[in-house]
């Protein structure tokens, strides 16, 4: 990956960001459960951090995703983990789609007002049923005259409090499972739309999440983003740059994590010696930060497959699944360096081990992607 001035700004821009406007916030907004998404998304709007790959059109700066990618790693650099994933959802989960398949006058309605950071997006997949079995979700939308009338219910949905609109992904007809989905652009103020309170999580604390409830939730056919019942092949296109966005935004926190304990150890004595001292301790973080970058070093390969217009479909699972196992493994194993500090709440690798451990859930759970895997290397079940 050949990185330019312009890729490098967008990470001082970025790092500045995270060390101004969020870092200093963490812990309040860890003890309150949400941050004020519409101020920092307009915040980081006004900088063009919400539409690095989209069209300048409508509002982005048009580049390619090599550069939305390195953002992302730099939101990943922030003191816990909710900002980073509230942002990646706005700028790659909930509007990839729209970008690629909507109508100029959707775009214009939807998409504009999300890069500028004066709409907050989320998506709408996951259902209580229906987490990674993207195909078994039940939510409907059966038309009526030129509307659609909407009924059902998401779960686990990041932004969904704040949100103005949800990208929804619903069944639209009775047809085969594949081909019978639809997404639709649902504003959280219409009338049947609500939401469930905060759910009470293990992690992301600070990231407003909720389930969703649709009571004959009406909105006009033109919400439809492109072609109706190819909404499933839509999320399926939507969820590799989810998947490259939750696997960049890791490394940062990874790299934290050990430099953080790496500071620790070298100041902590324990019978006569700090205990970077101990071979076992100082070889497991240098083992560490091998993964780190073998893991960074696949996230920019798969990136480079698809900004040259090749499927990154299973780079991007790779990537997904490495991200996933180093965020079980790193925190964990930096955390027992820490003895009985490593056990507060407000430990950063602690807080690190909770918020991370959703990217092995998230956009696909880590066993998803081994089926992913298996199948391109035909390993079908028999």
């Amino acid at each position: 990956m050949q990185f330019t001035d312009q890729h490098n700004e967008i990470r001082r821009t970025v790092s500045q960001f995270v060390e101004k406007e969020i870092n200093p916030n963490v812990e309040e907004w860890e003890e309150a459960g949400i941050f004020p998404a519409h101020e920092v998304f307009k915040k980081a709007g006004e900088l063009g951090l919400l539409g690095i790959h989209k069209p300048e059109e409508y509002g982005g700066l048009g580049l390619d995703y090599s550069y939305a990618m390195v953002a992302q790693e730099e939101w990943g650099a922030a003191n816990h983990g909710s900002v980073p994933l509230a942002i990646a959802v706005q700028t790659d989960m909930a509007t990839p789609a729209l970008a690629r398949f909507g109508s100029d006058e959707l775009k214009r309605e939807f998409l504009t007002p999300a890069i500028a950071g004066e709409m907050v997006t989320a998506i709408g997949v996951s259902e209580p049923h229906a987490g990674s079995d993207v195909a078994a979700i039940k939510t409907t939308a059966r038309k009526r005259g030129g509307d659609y009338v909407i009924n059902g219910t998401k779960m686990w949905i990041t932004n969904s409090t704040q949100a103005d609109y949800i990208c929804l992904l619903a069944n639209t007809s009775d047809d085969q499972k594949h081909q019978n989905k639809s997404l639709i652009i649902v504003p959280t103020s219409t009338p049947g739309f609500s939401t469930s309170p905060r759910l009470n999580k293990l992690g992301m604390r600070a990231s407003d999440t909720a389930q969703l409830f649709f009571d004959d939730v009406v909105v006009p056919q033109r919400y439809l983003i492109g072609e109706e019942g190819m909404g499933f092949t839509y999320q399926m296109m939507q969820f590799q740059e989810e998947r490259l966005a939750g696997a960049a935004i890791t490394i940062k926190g990874l790299e934290n994590c050990i430099r953080d304990t790496v500071e620790y150890t070298s100041q902590r004595e324990a019978f006569g010696k700090p205990l970077l001292d101990n071979q076992i301790i100082n070889m497991k973080l240098a083992e560490m930060q091998m993964e780190v970058e073998s893991l960074r070093a696949m996230i920019y390969r798969a990136c480079e497959m698809y900004i040259n217009g090749e499927d990154p479909t299973l780079l991007a699972s790779y990537s997904k699944l490495k991200a996933g196992k180093l965020s079980n493994s790193i925190p964990t194993e930096c955390l027992q360096f820490w003895g009985g500090m490593g056990y507060m709440w407000d430990n950063p690798v602690g807080r690190a081990m909770r918020d991370m451990r959703l990217t092995s859930i998230g956009g696909g759970a880590d066993e998803v992607m081994l089926g992913i895997i298996g199948k391109r290397m035909g390993l079908m079940a028999r």
